[in-house]
């Protein structure tokens, strides 16, 4: 099966994946840790700047797959301490509008070039 790949500029790959994948009407969104891509490196700041430099990466990647964060119908967060749902969360909420997707967020030991959080998402096509 050949697969359907989006990728988006101004959205950083630091290994060899896609950063979108097409199966039928779903978008598998690779997941964004926050990386600037005009400097290569994690957004300075906390949580709150790495969560919306996540969404920016994620949106760009949507963006080039003709989708807007209403297409959004799952999203997975990954948080390396817990201590920082709240700060994540209150990012989060300014992200979606009402009915929010679906979401799991879990803890992990560590995260690629020592990221806080990372985000992916599953789109639908209308």
């Amino acid at each position: 099966m050949a697969r359907k790949a989006y990728n988006a500029e101004g959205a950083a790959a630091i290994g060899p994946y896609s950063h979108a994948v097409e199966s039928g009407d779903l978008i598998y969104l690779s997941g964004q840790t926050p990386i600037d891509s005009a400097t290569g490196e994690l957004v300075k700041g906390g949580i709150g700047e790495q969560t919306r430099q996540c969404f920016l990466n994620l949106f760009k990647v949507l963006e080039a797959a003709d989708l807007t964060p209403d297409d959004v119908i799952k999203v997975n967060v990954y948080l390396t301490d817990m201590k920082n749902f709240k700060a994540m969360n209150e990012v989060y909420g300014t992200q979606f509008s009402q009915p929010f997707p679906a979401r799991t967020t879990v803890a992990v030991a560590a995260l690629p070039l020592d990221a806080e959080v990372e985000i992916e998402l599953i789109a639908k096509k209308s």
